[in-house]
């Protein structure tokens, strides 16, 4: 007998086929050039089903995102083999910093997707309450950021000398842009994984080294 439980798992098992086939074609071939009935097709499903899910492909393409995200969150977070609590501010902070070498190790159709995803957000001019899921996704990661600086204000193995906020995005910037041009191999010459994991390696130590206590 069908019953709901099977209906809404069944729901579930499509509409992450379709996550999983968006992210795959977005990240290999670019956003603007992937269309909705790519997806479909390319999920073994027509423009119906997908419709059912989801109906403009700026909603699909932030469902992609915060999705993908999400799921690369939630492993990076069982890297960590502390509790946080366990943890001086100094360490979740390298912690922070290693979690850009793991996203280049074994994410870079990520760091792909998330340069396309950018130039796609900025040129659509897609309306804030669409982005919101996204946003909303991203402001988890300042959180944990926050919870390093307000341990570092305790226990001094991290400076606070800046702003908190200046601090997050500084450090954010700096190791996603680097992390990202070596995967989209914009470098001024081609490396072997073993070079760019240790000019990446690096840049973090030279991160970790700046924001020690003085």
């Amino acid at each position: 007998m069908w019953s709901k439980t099977k209906d809404a798992e069944l729901m579930a098992i499509k509409r992450n086929e379709f996550l999983e086939k968006g992210f795959e074609l977005f990240s290999n071939k670019s956003i603007e050039s992937v269309t909705l009935s790519d997806v479909a097709k390319a999920a073994g499903y027509g423009m119906a089903t997908l419709y059912r899910y989801f109906e403009k492909k700026p909603g699909f393409v932030i469902e992609v995102a915060t999705w993908k995200w999400e799921k690369f969150r939630e492993e990076n977070t069982k890297r960590r083999r502390k509790k946080v609590e366990e943890m001086t501010a100094a360490q979740l902070f390298e912690f922070y910093l290693d979690s850009f070498l793991e996203l280049y190790k074994k994410h870079r159709d990520l760091l792909r997707f998330n340069q396309f995803f950018n130039i796609y957000i900025k040129s659509e001019n897609i309306p804030p309450e669409t982005i919101k899921p996204y946003t909303k996704m991203i402001d988890g990661f300042a959180d944990s950021f926050h919870n390093i600086y307000q341990k570092a204000l305790t226990d001094k193995t991290l400076s606070t000398s800046v702003d908190e906020r200046e601090m997050f995005e500084t450090t954010l910037h700096i190791m996603l842009a680097a992390a990202s041009r070596y995967a989209v191999g914009l470098v001024y010459k081609a490396e072997s994984e073993r070079v760019s994991l240790k000019e990446l390696e690096t840049l973090k130590n030279a991160l970790i080294l700046y924001y020690q206590p003085k």
